[in-house]
């Protein structure tokens, strides 16, 4: 059996290399299409600099070199200034004066385009004040093949199709902010366990229609850079793969560059040839030994790198600085990473946006007898330490190197603690997260709530021995216990959840007295702010699951490996490996409770398109717009994220048995009703040819779905290609 797995994973790498990925060169960017009007001023641009000129722009000064993270020599001779590389994801790391925003899985949870694009505008912004040229975000892998994933949580969700639409909304909100983003870890890197060693051996479909997914949307965005990864992908170093970065540059067309993921880079040659643009952050973290700089000039000065391949390189940095527009009146670099100076505060009124998105990412899980919102207790117990600031201050822990206090972004704690109301409620508190005071203070009031966590992040630091990714799927510090302990003296136990990924919630489920369950995500600052909006029932919850939450660990069918991962679950992760496998979640992808009901009525579906392969003009082209009517027939105002399934008909290869093409967030009043709207695109409709490399839409009938959540589908109906 070993032996039939290696040859099959030996015909894919070969299939793949040989069809697939066409010539073995990296392509020269053209400046095609909207980047024309760039690259006509980054050839001026380039035909002005020397060698050395050209070898500093693509080669990192050092770490801790310049002010950033990754900085790259300033050309003063055509105003090119030393491009400033600063994370995060969620804010500008090391700066004091910025938004702690929601992570991108709360983002995701929003289903809000609109949302997700203000906080690509609001990070943009806030970058760009401080003079950071290219902000290393947003994340499309991992993607959330593994739920214990160490990092799943600064991605948008388990779906390629959710994933890609939040990072299209995010780079366009970044970019027309004027910050260039960076969509990243490309590709593969869906676990913290040997990360720096291991191989993603992924088929050639499956990388298509699932992990390159969200990446073609940030390309059909322009995103200005994308950053590989630091695994290997079918046995190849991410950085040094000219077949996986032959996927973007000649299949998709990507006219940015490429960078390094920090100290990613394994050779002068290799990565050059490959198709890397910029290695960061020059050196290995400090020990001045650089693989490019004059490593690179003598490579070219030899033949082992072609000149054309270096000016490609730097024609391609030029070009997104100026696709951007910071070749005129961009701001200085005003902070430094690493003499304390945080720079300006540049917050503005961004933290708006990010209660929005902390308050609508919010899902309710559970509310038997309508126990919230609440109305007035006599009395109320807050019990758990993650309903509290860590008591050694908010940003205690470096890179938030711990799990103390109330968890708001992944590896650490928020900046906001659950707000006491002054509705004449009795507060009595239990912070820690000892059973005993935990019962002590619930057994004399009328709602206890119970804070529980669990956390993850990146593997280079180790938090209460989790290293990056976690060991299982139980909340930490006893979280199951402590809710044990809670709802044995409470009659009105509600719990709420912070955590970076799904956890097991039969026993806290098991409870009788467990009356509401609040999934609370990863929140950022505005943490206690955008909970209180929900439990007091300012704002009807509204967020939906971006992942599955199982039965058990087990039933998702794939966690991290010890060594390479032949990704034998092909097309079958989160949602549907639970539909192909009919496994019965807990809560499933798409599923969120609200306040007040919805119903859907009125499927109507557009003209069928034709059948067969498509062209990659034709593949983001409208195949037609599925519309439903969603009336709010409840009592109060709320908002529903529709969602469209798509099933593909039996003459397309085995599939999974519903994908995700579509979702739309509608806001309604009692009584209200609207139209929810789906733009399908073809590639929508289409699956990957493995023979033909090409996506090709099938002929037969497709099963369309419009519903509340990935099982529970409201409306069906079908579409007849010929």
């Amino acid at each position: 059996m070993a032996r039939s797995v290696e040859i099959l994973f030996f015909l894919v790498v070969v299939f793949w290399t040989a069809a697939s990925l066409g010539a073995a060169q990296s392509p020269i960017g053209t400046g095609t299409g909207s980047w024309a009007s760039a690259y006509t001023k980054a050839n001026a641009s380039l035909a002005k600099l020397t060698q050395s000129q050209k070898v500093g722009i693509v080669t990192g000064i050092g770490w801790e070199k310049g002010p950033c993270v990754g900085n790259v020599q300033a050309v003063s001779s055509i105003g090119f200034p030393s491009l400033c590389l600063q994370d995060s994801p969620l804010g500008v790391r090391y700066a004091t004066g910025v938004t702690a925003f929601p992570a991108g899985i709360q983002a995701g949870a929003t289903w809000d385009i609109n949302l997700i694009n203000q906080r690509g505008a609001a990070l943009g912004a806030e970058a760009k004040a401080l003079g950071v040229h290219v902000q290393l975000g947003p994340v499309a892998g991992p993607l959330g093949k593994n739920a214990e994933g160490g990092r799943n949580w600064e991605g948008f969700g388990a779906d390629p199709y959710l994933s890609g639409i939040a990072m299209q909304q995010t780079i366009n909100g970044m970019q027309a902010s004027g910050v260039q983003a960076c969509a990243k870890h490309y590709v593969g890197n869906e676990q913290e366990l040997n990360r720096n060693t291991m191989s993603s051996n992924i088929a050639d479909r499956v990388m298509h229609e699932l992990y390159l997914w969200p990446f073609a949307d940030s390309i059909a965005a322009n995103v200005a850079s994308v950053m590989c990864s630091y695994n290997r992908l079918n046995t190849t170093y991410s950085c040094e793969s000219l077949q996986s970065l032959n996927l973007i540059k000649k299949e998709l067309g990507f006219q940015g560059y490429v960078l390094s993921d920090w100290a990613a880079q394994h050779t002068t040659t290799g990565s050059a040839n490959a198709g890397m643009d910029m290695t960061q952050p020059g050196d290995n973290f400090g020990d001045n030994n650089f693989l490019w700089g004059q490593a690179l000039s003598n490579a070219v000065s030899s033949g082992q790198v072609q000149q054309s391949r270096l000016d490609d390189m730097v024609r391609r940095v030029l070009a997104a600085w100026y696709f951007v527009g910071q070749d005129s009146g961009y701001p200085a670099t005003s902070f430094n990473s690493w003499n304390g100076n945080g720079g300006p505060n540049v917050q503005g009124s961004h933290k708006d946006v990010a209660r929005s998105i902390a308050r609508d990412g919010i899902v309710l899980l559970k509310n038997t007898n309508a126990s919230l919102p609440l109305k007035k207790p006599a009395s109320l117990a807050i019990i758990g330490q993650d309903a509290i600031v860590n008591p050694s201050g908010a940003n205690a822990c470096v890179d938030r190197g711990c799990n103390t206090g109330t968890l708001a972004e992944g590896w650490g704690s928020g900046t906001a603690q659950f707000p006491a109301q002054t509705d004449g409620t009795k507060i009595i508190t239990s912070t820690t997260d000892t059973t005993s005071s935990a019962a002590t203070a619930a057994s004399s009031a009328a709602t206890a709530i119970v804070f529980i966590t669990a956390d993850s992040g990146e593997g280079y630091i180790t938090v209460e021995g989790v290293a990056g990714d976690r060991n299982n799927l139980d909340p930490w510090h006893n979280g199951n216990q402590l809710v044990q302990a809670v709802a044995a003296v409470n009659k009105k136990t509600i719990v709420v959840v912070h955590s970076v990924g799904p956890i097991i919630l039969e026993s806290i489920l098991a409870q009788p007295n467990v009356v509401a369950v609040v999934w609370a995500g990863i929140p950022g600052q505005e943490s206690g702010n955008g909970l209180a909006d929900v439990l007091y029932g300012r704002v009807s919850p509204s967020g939906k699951l971006p992942y599955t939450i199982a039965k058990s660990a087990s039933d998702y069918g794939s966690e991290q490996v010890s060594g390479d991962d032949n990704y034998s679950d092909g097309l079958y992760i989160d949602y549907r490996h639970f539909d192909q496998a009919n496994i019965a979640p807990r809560y499933e992808f798409g599923f969120g409770l609200s306040y007040t009901n919805f119903t859907y009525s009125a499927l109507k579906l557009p003209a069928a398109p034709r059948s067969g392969p498509l062209t990659f003009s034709q593949l983001y082209t409208s195949a037609g717009t599925v519309t439903a009517t969603i009336k709010n027939s409840g009592a109060v105002t709320g908002a529903e994220a529709a969602q469209l399934y798509i099933g593909l008909p039996s003459s397309a290869p085995a599939s999974p048995p519903k994908q995700l093409r579509g979702f739309t967030k509608l806001n309604l009043t009692a009584g209200a009703s609207g139209t929810a709207s789906f733009t399908l695109r073809n590639k929508d409709l289409a699956y990957w040819d493995v023979a033909g490399q090409r996506w090709t839409i099938p002929s037969g009938t497709f099963n369309v779905w419009v519903g509340a959540s990935s099982r529970d589908l409201r409306l069906t109906g079908t579409l007849t290609v010929a």
